[in-house]
């Protein structure tokens, strides 16, 4: 494929009918209202740190599920098998999936550190039925996720929580370089990534959230 697939039409496309409950995303959507609210001159209310941190946590969650129940439904052989760029696919999904893992587990004890209440995972759909299905998905979901922390490093405030989604945030580049390259995309498109708001996340990782 000589071209970048859009990420956000890879994740409409694989996300088709399954009539996602926006309602269920209410971390991102309470997050999305108060980075609204900030752009105005009368802020009363602005995204707090927990905020951020929540809403870290909330796509942290996604993605580890979606690692972990893939894996568990491909075989190591099947993966390593796809004619991929690299033979070892299989393990390189699992140290995605574990690095997602504590990203979760990190995020949750920072909230609770500070006596807040971690968000917990949801239920999802990701819509894929082949292998190539979830890794077109799981390069969409990893580019999203760099969107997003770029987004949201300019709304905390504390220090170290910025240390903590800073190297979070260049993992989450290295997955979404690998991924792009998996699936035949450039692995580096451009000389800067977008950040994307709270709630421009939302209208994309929504769309694998189900009651």
């Amino acid at each position: 494929m000589d071209k970048v697939l859009s990420r956000r039409s890879v994740l409409k496309g694989s996300a088709l009918g399954l009539g996602a409950a926006i309602m269920g995303f209410a971390p991102l959507l309470d997050a999305a209202q108060k980075v609204s609210a900030s752009a105005s001159d009368s802020i009363t209310n602005p995204m707090s740190d927990l905020d951020v941190l929540n809403y870290a946590l909330t796509l942290e969650h996604l993605e580890y599920a979606f690692y972990r129940d893939g894996l568990n439904r491909f075989k190591f052989a099947d993966l390593d098998n796809t004619g991929r760029p690299s033979e070892h696919l299989g393990r390189y999904l699992t140290l995605v999936r574990d690095h997602e893992r504590i990203h979760v587990s990190t995020l949750t004890n920072a909230i609770r550190n500070v006596g807040g209440v971690p968000v917990p995972e949801l239920k999802y759909k990701f819509g894929y039925t082949d292998i190539r299905g979830f890794l077109r998905i799981a390069m969409a979901l990893e580019n999203t996720g760099v969107m997003a922390y770029d987004g949201a490093v300019k709304l905390i405030k504390n220090p170290a929580y910025l240390t903590v989604a800073a190297t979070i945030a260049t993992v989450e580049a290295r997955h979404a370089s690998f991924l792009n390259l998996v699936n035949d995309a450039v692995p580096f498109p451009s000389a800067f990534d977008t950040p994307k708001t709270p709630a421009e996340i939302v209208a994309i990782a929504g769309q694998f959230i189900v009651s």
